[in-house]
């Protein structure tokens, strides 16, 4: 994909006879899809389009529903699911210090604070009020919660994040 787009949600459903798209974001908290009127779509085959965005609003459990252009029912919308959602980044506000956009993070190289390598960032998941990054390498994926005690430190420049690897825990009997 191209730097100006910023990788943001995924479509997990239709919604609705009007073809609304439940659409959910990678980190719940984020109204980026809600200030920004358009959007590229990569369709599930890879083939890419360009959405204009009329109408966003809340949906459950972090889900938002969102009313595409031109799709008017549920048989114009349902190639749209399973689609992942991009952005444009000069439509949205630049991210404060010390705050990126998460889809900024996709493909960095991982390292932890002990200097040994862990992969390179595929992803990034919410289930709750703190985003997890996934690194993968080869078959093995490491899942590491977005927050200071974890991540130490983000160089974009570099293209680089270091991380605080969680260490195992053992069972109580």
């Amino acid at each position: 994909m191209e730097q100006s787009l910023l990788q943001c949600a995924v479509v997990s459903g239709v919604h609705g006879l009007r073809g609304e798209l439940v659409v959910r974001p990678f980190d719940p908290a984020s109204e980026a899809l809600s200030q920004c009127t358009r959007a590229v779509a990569r369709l599930r085959d890879g083939t890419r389009m360009t959405l204009k965005l009329e109408s966003v609003r809340p949906h459950r459990l972090g889900t938002r529903l969102v009313h595409v252009h031109g799709v008017t029912n549920r048989t114009q919308a349902t190639p749209l699911h399973g689609a992942t959602l991009f952005v444009f980044r000069e439509d949205l506000p630049a991210p404060a210090p010390g705050e990126y956009f998460q889809g900024d993070l996709i493909g960095l190289s991982a390292s932890s604070d002990s200097g040994e390598y862990l992969g390179e960032v595929t992803g990034l998941e919410s289930y709750g009020p703190t985003p997890n990054v996934v690194i993968r390498h080869g078959d093995s994926e490491l899942v590491v919660p977005f927050a200071e005690d974890f991540v130490v430190e983000v160089d974009l420049a570099d293209g680089r994040i270091i991380v605080r690897v969680p260490q195992p825990f053992e069972r109580l009997p």
